[in-house]
């Protein structure tokens, strides 16, 4: 077998139930081995076996089912996907415009036909028996049902081809009947329910902009990975240097890259010495030092020296390509309840079709009476139409979101709600998560032998670590800047690559060290003390600078990333919720143990690989935990999407806050709990809704098919229905 994956985005699906529809079309082809349609994304994922079949025929078996494909969005060149990408976003928002733009018009033309129902008057018999009022009814009705509601026509027209019905089909078949059933009733001066077919359209219209307001950011995630490639090289041929494009790069090729410049492709150093920053692809706020024969990645960021480095991996190969491999993937998988709900809708409408014709069979053969038998069926459809079940969960989410976004955090879709449910495991990051991921001096430890106080101890290492750029030194640099500590002049100042850094004070002539203890061994220092506090406590928890004066060790810099202030108190919240609390990190073990230890945290999971943070969450789930997972940084990102509920924090990158459900605005992990309630009662919500709205289809569609309910009231009960629901969901505002 020659097993192959091809992604591709399908349009004109509008319900959960049209993706159903096409896995099902193309899990029935030969040759076709598993196919996922993700109705958020609009994207299907096939694979397949490239021997039995081809990309044409995959797409055929689409476009044959009634949809379209968005061809471009199939180019291998990165370059170019990033671009196509880009204007499939653009597509989604104009999508989102026009079904605002529809529904604002729709409901504007519809109030009038409303206002009337409530407030009936009349303007006298002119033509064809019908007053100026009736007239405005068929004609605003006419716009309303044939215009703004054409998209749902052409859709049930699609399906029936193919003898299939979804939403779009009871839509249509309701507005239709309501409609004709209407023109049929004014001119046999009986009462006619346009206003019942033009509130149809209108809220249907209003769902479909709250679902393309909530799908359009859908293939973001990937975008942002993309872009944080680099997209030009410094290629060395013969000694010269020359900027080419990422992608006329080939294996073996010898790139320079200089200081604060991205690292284009995945290389071995051969020339050269530097420090890295790998924190978008581990998530390390340290950088890593890198000398001839490291290996350096893609994207991350190459910040002190002038390295030399040769290609190793280009294109699909890289360590970025892959974790953009497992975001989509992870991106295009469905959780159960949505197929579910599917399921669900694709059962309802063909029953409220056989209902409706049930009824009009069955009281025709009873009465005798055509008309008798038709406002009984049209009571069927009408009281039936899906306008609760279509606001259900906008309307819950619209309020969620609303309140969500007044506290600074934003809830990307609908799903951020559906999978808080029985979450039972917080699954924290531990660098930029649940610390603030940057190094920042946590503790001064003076040497009690020579009586410095700790303002001096910082004043001598901020001096020395003035002059270098690295990472732990700017942490120094930034403390004593706080403290408002006036520097000492030096001179003869020498930076020892991986050691530290030594200068003689210009004042008193003093010679001065700031590094560890390779630099205190190789200037003959002694070392017992320095040998106590490395063997303490203290060596779990972070970087010890050393600060010489003379030839005495004064007094030592505890080097940290910080924990946030508010991670203590939040671990306990989340613990009272009933929710166990783990931490997960690429740091070593002491490090990330001590960190837990202080937070209270039982489970920890340290030494983890980028790749495999994802696994790590599908190995707790396969426990049977539901895993709430908070994170930052683009290594989060497949550990975002495979959680049941991803939180990306609000300094997260781009990439991560794309790739998870829920994002906190603030760096405040406080956010976290709030999003969980806000979470849960949504989600609830949207239970309610959805059980009112099938309970009232199965008390309601009897009482309409024995008669018990003209039209008139089944529109009357259809919008109460949809009020209620809309009613139920603004109590999440209290």
């Amino acid at each position: 077998m020659n097993n192959k994956k091809i992604i591709f985005k399908i349009t004109g699906m509008t319900c959960a139930s049209c993706a159903l529809n096409n896995e099902k079309e193309l899990t029935k082809k030969a040759g076709i081995l598993n196919a996922n349609v993700n109705f958020a994304s609009k994207k299907a994922c096939v694979e397949y076996d490239a021997d039995q079949i081809g990309v044409a025929q995959v797409k055929k078996i689409v476009k044959d089912n009634g949809y379209d494909v968005e061809e471009e969005n199939m180019h291998h060149n990165m370059t170019h996907e990033m671009d196509m990408d880009d204007s499939g976003h653009h597509h989604e928002m104009e999508n989102a415009d026009r079904n605002s733009k529809s529904f604002i018009w729709s409901a504007v033309l519809s109030l009038p036909l409303l206002v009337e129902m409530f407030v009936k008057f009349r303007l006298g018999r002119e033509l064809f028996g019908l007053d100026a009022v009736m007239w405005l009814h068929i004609f605003l009705s006419t716009v309303v049902v044939f215009y703004f509601g054409a998209r749902f026509h052409a859709m049930a027209f699609k399906q029936l081809k193919k003898f299939k019905a979804n939403m779009d089909t009871l839509v249509s078949l309701g507005t239709l009947i309501a409609y004709f059933y209407s023109l049929w009733a004014v001119f046999h001066s009986l009462e006619g329910y346009f206003e019942s077919a033009a509130l149809i359209v209108t809220l249907i219209l209003l769902g479909k902009y709250f679902e393309a307001r909530s799908t359009s950011r859908a293939g973001e995630a990937m975008q942002k990975l993309m872009a944080l490639g680099a997209k030009k090289a410094r290629l060395i041929i013969d000694g010269q240097e020359q900027e080419i494009d990422i992608d006329e790069i080939k294996i073996g090729d010898i790139l320079l890259v200089k200081p604060s410049e991205k690292i284009p492709l995945d290389g071995e150093i051969i020339e050269g010495s530097s420090s890295v920053d790998e924190a978008m692809l581990t998530g390390e706020s340290m950088p890593v030092e890198k000398t001839v024969g490291a290996k350096v990645y893609g994207a991350t960021l190459n910040q002190t020296g002038v390295i030399n480095i040769k290609v190793t991996q280009i294109g699909e190969g890289t360590v970025l390509a892959s974790i953009m491999r497992a975001v989509e993937e992870a991106q295009g998988s469905k959780a159960p309840i949505q197929k579910m709900a599917d399921q669900i809708s694709g059962i309802f409408v063909p029953v409220v079709m056989a209902i409706a014709a049930v009824t009009f069979g069955v009281t025709y053969f009873v009465t005798g009476h055509f008309p008798v038998a038709l406002i009984h069926a049209v009571a069927v459809l009408v009281i039936a139409c899906p306008c609760a079940l279509g606001l259900a969960t906008p309307t819950a989410i619209m309020v969620g979101t609303g309140r969500g976004s007044a506290a600074g955090i934003l809830f990307k879709n609908g799903e951020s709600f559906e999978r808080a449910k029985n979450i039972t495991l917080a699954v924290f990051d531990k660098t930029g998560t649940l610390t603030v991921g940057a190094p920042a001096v946590k503790k001064i430890l003076p040497n009690p032998e020579f009586g410095f106080a700790e303002n001096k101890i910082l004043k001598i290492a901020a001096s020395l670590a003035g002059a270098s750029e690295h990472p732990l030194s700017q942490a120094v640099t930034r403390a004593a800047k706080a403290e408002n500590i006036v520097l000492a002049p030096l001179e003869n100042v020498i930076e020892e690559r991986g050691k530290g850094i030594g200068a003689v004070c210009q004042t008193h002539k003093t010679e001065l060290l700031l590094g560890n203890r390779k630099l205190l061994e190789e200037h003959k220092i002694k070392i017992a003390w320095v040998e106590n506090i490395l063997m303490s406590d203290y060596s779990e928890v972070g970087t010890h600078l050393f600060v010489v004066h003379g030839q005495n060790v004064i007094g030592a810099i505890l080097v940290a990333d910080k924990i946030r202030p508010e991670a203590k108190e939040i671990v306990g919240k989340i613990k009272q919720m009933g929710i166990a609390v783990a931490m997960i990190s690429g740091d070593n073990l002491k490090t990330a143990e001590a960190v837990a230890h202080e937070l209270g945290i039982e489970k920890v999971v340290a030494e983890v690989l980028p790749e495999q943070k994802a696994e790590k969450i599908k190995s707790f789930q396969n426990q049977g935990e539901k895993v709430i997972f908070v994170g930052d940084g683009i290594n989060d990102a497949p550990s975002l999407v495979q959680a049941d509920l991803g939180i990306a924090m609000g300094n997260a990158t781009d990439i991560a806050k794309d790739a998870g459900q829920i994002i906190l605005m603030q760096n405040n992990l406080k956010k976290v709990v709030e999003a969980i309630l806000i979470s849960k009662l949504t989600f609830r919500t949207i239970q309610q809704n959805l059980f009112w709205a099938f309970f009232y289809n199965i008390i309601a569609i009897p009482l309409a098919a024995f008669g018990f309910l003209s039209p008139a009231i089944a529109a009357g009960a259809m919008a109460f229905s949809s009020v209620s629901v809309a009613m139920n969901s603004l109590r999440i505002y209290r």
